[in-house]
């Protein structure tokens, strides 16, 4: 990654005015929710090589290996927190249109935050928020896209679940052009969720979400349940119909799914 053509072209209003690049942290996470505690501005940036502490949802440890794009933006939306956690969908909805158009990537949306290439993941974004007396304070939201590395580079747990742009295209691509677009188009999405909300986005989003009409087995906090993956709601919980036919929906886990179709 060329850190000096980060911002080489960038056609943003606010995201990436402001970038910390780094060659290596623990989390870029952490790192943006501490500028933001500082009273960093919106879109500033924090990019990094690489991650030594990098994670994912639950506190999931999340491999970070060099040729990785791993980046995280503060944001300070006027939301109420239970607004801002959707958040994430719009980070999801960004990636999969970018890696479709530049690179033709038949990606997927996973709820609530994955994005997969045949059922592998590619990307993982992390939104993190803080708030006082039901008010935000800002939101990180951290995207971590496996990008310019093989599979020999993830640790022997993830190899069957995991996959890279490099091995699905079989070359790598230019980091610093793939954070440009990405970070214009989300930006472009987040204003769009300001200003209209949360309905244009998942209905989008949900254009891409192949696991739906599937059967899945999540698994949350507490449970393991099995059932028909009928939708995301404007909660944006996952609705399940179980196996005796109890409709429940789920705000937080994780599931795989028995077939996964590309709905595009």
């Amino acid at each position: 990654m060329n850190a000096d053509r980060l911002q080489e072209g960038l056609r943003t209003k606010l995201f990436g005015r402001i970038i910390l690049f780094l060659r290596e942290v623990g989390s870029t996470n952490d790192l943006a929710k501490e500028l933001a505690a500082y009273g960093a501005v919106e879109g500033t940036v924090v990019v990094a090589e690489t991650q030594t502490a990098g994670r994912g949802r639950l506190g999931r440890g999340w491999a970070s290996p060099k040729g990785g794009l791993w980046f995280s933006v503060v944001l300070r939306p006027e939301l109420k927190p239970a607004e801002a956690v959707k958040l994430v969908f719009v980070a999801g909805l960004a990636v999969v249109e970018v890696l479709r158009e530049l690179y033709g990537v038949r990606v997927e949306t996973k709820w609530p935050n994955d994005v997969l290439v045949k059922g592998r993941k590619v990307c993982g974004i992390l939104s993190e928020m803080n708030t006082t007396d039901g008010k935000v304070n800002f939101v990180v939201l951290g995207i971590g896209v496996n990008a310019n590395f093989l599979e020999n580079a993830f640790p022997e747990e993830l190899k069957a679940n995991a996959t890279s742009l490099e091995s699905e295209l079989g070359r790598k691509v230019k980091l610093d052009a793939l954070f440009r677009t990405l970070l214009e188009r989300l930006e472009n999405l987040y204003e769009l969720f300001i200003r209209e909300g949360f309905n244009l986005i998942l209905e989008e989003w949900k254009k891409y979400a192949g696991f739906l009409g599937c059967q899945v087995e999540v698994t949350s906090l507490t449970e393991k349940m099995s059932g028909l993956a009928l939708d995301v709601d404007q909660e944006g919980a996952l609705v399940l119909r179980l196996e005796g036919g109890t409709i429940t929906r789920f705000f937080v886990g994780y599931f795989s799914a028995s077939e996964v179709k590309d709905n595009r």
